[in-house]
């Protein structure tokens, strides 16, 4: 029998969903985001992602509030330091993909098709807003699409490939599997793939766990037994849906940008890192081992901190 596969824990650390009303814990300027990047690395995480906002939480792609928050983590961790391409509402595709080439990070977001991206539902819950810009943000996205085109997903996986970046393939439902399959085919994809489900965002496949073993069982078959994966469990079913992850052979991930929850019953994550240890300790009874920010180099197969820009 062979040595387990040790399990990558990632932290996506604010997103560009979720609003600093939401939660008074939530990381919201580039110093919260950078400091909680830091500490959810020390409780465990492998691997952060990073979305990057201005002072007032808003999400935003400028090139100097992104390498604040991305030099701050690099010196004080030795993570890798995934970055998005999906941006926030609102951006252009442009704005989204120029972060690869200007930092050219170790592992970064590549989304696998378009789709409807609906989260108005969450203005709901938010009766004073701090900030004016956090109801319209969220409402607006009834009406919005999430642009990813077939000549946007080749000039993102080529820019990724150009820059050494591991693309980390968003999947929102079942026909961007096959997206894949043809970027795979037409010989595009040339890193080893790995994937990111993101079920139950309103416009793509539910959450479940019925769901969730088909999508795993058709990536296989489509894409490769060879494949690694994790998954986005958002809201208050993160911690049921990663373990799932972690016993089907995949990583896990957890962090505030997925939900803002510590239990399910509604008690509020105070930090990246307490969602980090929760995951981690659960693993751990499971018998599970973690993988180091190193080990995980090696089992994605990047690069190197060393070799990025910033």
């Amino acid at each position: 029998m062979g040595k387990p596969k040790k399990v990558i824990i990632s932290a996506a650390i604010t997103g560009a969903i979720h609003t600093p009303s939401m939660s008074p814990y939530f990381p919201a300027s580039p110093e919260q985001i950078a400091q909680q990047a830091i500490d959810a690395s020390k409780a465990g995480a492998a691997v952060v992602h990073i979305h990057a906002r201005r002072a007032d939480g808003m999400p935003v792609g400028d090139f100097e509030t992104f390498r604040r928050i991305l030099s701050a983590i690099k010196e004080e961790t030795d993570a890798v330091i995934g970055i998005t391409t999906g941006g926030a509402n609102g951006m252009s595709t442009e704005e989204r993909f120029s972060v690869i080439e200007e930092f050219q990070p170790e592992m970064a977001s590549a989304n696998s098709g378009s789709m409807n991206f609906c989260y108005h539902k969450l203005a709901k819950g938010i009766d004073q807003p701090l900030y004016d810009w956090e109801l319209p943000y969220l409402t607006r996205t009834y009406d919005n699409v999430f642009k990813n085109t077939f000549k946007d997903m080749e000039y993102c996986i080529r820019t990724m490939n150009r820059c050494g970046t591991l693309p980390e393939y968003e999947v929102f439902d079942y026909g961007q599997l096959s997206n894949l399959a043809y970027f795979k085919k037409e010989g595009i994809i040339t890193q080893p793939i790995y994937i990111q489900f993101v079920p139950g965002v309103m416009g793509g496949f539910p959450m479940g766990g019925e769901s969730m073993l088909f999508m795993i069982d058709q990536a296989k078959k489509l894409l490769g037994n060879d494949i690694q994966y994790s998954t986005v469990a958002g809201g208050r079913r993160m911690f049921r849906f990663a373990t799932m992850m972690a016993i089907q052979g995949g990583n896990v991930r957890v962090g505030m940008e997925d939900g803002l929850y510590i239990r399910a019953n509604g008690d509020l994550a105070t930090s990246n890192a307490q969602q980090v240890a929760k995951i981690k300790t659960i693993l751990e009874s499971l018998d599970y081992e973690i993988a180091s920010p190193q080990e995980a180099r090696e089992m994605l197969h990047l690069k190197g901190k060393d070799h990025v820009k910033f």
